[in-house]
Parts: structure tokens; sequence; C-alpha cells
């Protein structure tokens, strides 16, 4: 799995780069969920519990096909008794957008692009507020921002600022965007982006490990498919962080040495790693992230080496 001219996954591991500040995250938008019935809908469509959401919590969720295949990934939280905020890829707001709303029927909520009416920051190291509780999907409100605890990348404390687009930004030292990137895939939690939408059931992205999916709520579309893969041991796709020498890109096809036909995998998130070449959250099979030489876009091209990632996994049922 190694490759000599790349440093080692425990140098790579012990040689983190140290980010710290607050990037404006463009690519993110807001979907607001509004009404009596606002968290009730979005349990009903949702793989998280949205029903029990509490004012200091947050919820990372997918909604999903009928097959159980990922249209789009939120991190969600409460603004109010009858007002939920659901960030996304900003590449799949529409689509989502449209979808839902088709299924609110007489259901007392109203679904809206807020995307221009907020701000949405990534916090890392010395910028995630002390008063933010240690708990991942943790939530607290500063003045009238919303902040949340996501995973952290390696050993950078991360959060997600939320605030009204007329608030002050962050107080913190700028990163740029693909420095968030970076951090995102070592986090090893992949938001769902345009490239890679119906590519995955929650699981192949490790949805069920991080707070993605709750087993114990009742229906939602593709809610049978997901179950099952979990609760007969049918899960033979995870998610993996990977380091590589040359750009990586989302919705690239991984191969294995031993098959130069099939890809074993797809690159569900990349970032160039600060100074030394880049890093992707690849979903692939488990077989082939067990032994032998990757490979990220054709059998021969640029080599993958498999770094830890930096949870441990559910396991199968």
């Amino acid at each position: 799995m190694s490759d000599t001219s790349n440093p080692s996954p425990d140098s790579l591991a012990l040689n983190t780069p140290d980010l710290q500040g607050a990037a404006r995250l463009n690519r993110l938008g807001v979907i607001r969920v509004q009404g009596a019935d606002a968290a009730q809908f979005l349990h009903g469509q949702l793989t998280q519990d949205f029903a029990l959401l509490g004012p200091s919590e947050a919820r990372l969720a997918a909604f999903c096909s009928a097959k159980g295949r990922m249209l789009a990934s939120f991190i969600g939280v409460k603004r109010g008794d009858d007002e939920i905020l659901l960030v996304c890829s900003r590449d799949l707001l529409p689509p989502t957008l449209k979808r839902l709303s088709m299924f609110v029927l007489r259901a007392k909520a109203k679904i809206s692009d807020a995307s221009d009416e907020f701000q949405v920051w990534g916090l890392a190291g010395s910028a995630v507020p002390r008063t933010l509780p240690e708990k991942v999907w943790s939530k607290t409100a500063i003045n009238d921002a919303l902040v949340v605890r996501l995973y952290p990348a390696s050993t950078t404390p991360r959060a997600l600022w939320l605030a009204p687009a007329e608030q002050p930004a962050p107080q913190a030292p700028l990163l740029n965007e693909t420095d968030w990137d970076w951090l995102e895939v070592m986090s090893g939690v992949a938001m769902l982006g345009q490239p890679v939408v119906e590519a995955f059931v929650p699981q192949m992205l490790n949805y069920e490990s991080v707070g993605g999916v709750n087993f114990k709520k009742g229906c939602y579309p593709g809610q049978e498919v997901v179950a099952r893969s979990q609760f007969r041991g049918t899960l033979k796709r995870r998610a993996y962080i990977v380091h590589s020498a040359s750009p990586l890109e989302i919705g690239q096809p991984v191969f294995h040495e031993s098959d130069a036909e099939q890809p074993c995998g797809t690159v569900a998130a990349a970032g160039a790693r600060p100074g030394d070449g880049w890093n992707a959250i690849v979903s692939m099979q488990t077989s082939a992230a067990a032994s032998g030489r990757l490979n990220a876009g054709s059998p021969d091209g640029p080599p993958l080496q498999l770094l830890e990632l930096p949870y441990p996994l559910l396991e199968d049922i």
C-alpha cells in the first residue's frame, strides 16, 4: 500500500498542518423549514431523528431516494420552536428543495432557500469558541450565531458557524476554503456534492458511525434499504481516508491492482494538503481496503496510501 516517493502514513499523521482560523464556506447553502410541523416533517424524510432535536443539538442527516441512495446530506439545527435550518452543498440545494417540497402535502411546514440570508463559516483550532461543548454535534448560540461542534480533523478542533448575513464575521484569522476542504477530508465526514449524487447509501460514507443515521426512528424514503444493509451484515463498502502526491477530485474512480476493468471505489471528498499532496475520502470495497495497491483515476494512475480513520466504525449487526 505504501509508495517510497511519498511520506509514510505515520509521518503524515505526525506532521499535521496547523490550521487556525475561519473560512467562509460559499459552497454551502441553507434551506429553511418553518412551521408547526417542521420537525415532524423532516423526521419523516431524513435519516436522523428531528422530532427530538433539542436546542443544544445539531443533526447530521441524509436525504435518500426510495432505493436508499443519498440525494443530499445536511447539518440541521433548530433556530426557534418552529424553524429548522439545513446546511447543505449549494449545488444540490435547488433539486433538493424541489424534491422535499413534493412531500409537504398537508404538513404545516414551508420550505425555502435561505442561503442569501445567512453566512456559513468553518472554524478551526483556536477559532472554535471555548464555550462550545466538547461533544460532537452539540450546538450553542453566540449572540445571533449558531455554532455546531464538528468532528475534528486529526487533532484540530472544528466547528460550523451559521449567522444572519448582516452580522459581523467570526473574529479569527482567515483561512482559505481549500484549507477547509482538507480539514473536512481529515475529519472523515463527507458532505454529499453533485458529482456523487445517488452513488452511496449512507453507510458507504460511514454515516451510521458518525451520527448520521438513527435506526430506531420511523420510516423515511429508503429506510428499508438502509436498515437491511446494516442489520443483515451486507456492508461491503465503507469510507476511508487516503493520501496522494497528485490532485484528487470528487467522483474520481479508484482501482485495485486485482481488477483493471472495474473500479473498487469512488472519491467522495477531496482537498489539497497544505504544502504536501492531496487527501481524499474514498468510498470503496472493504476487501480492496484490506490489502493491495490502490490507484486513482485509472489502474496505472497515481498511487494512494490508506490512512487511519479518526473514529471507530459501528460494527455490522
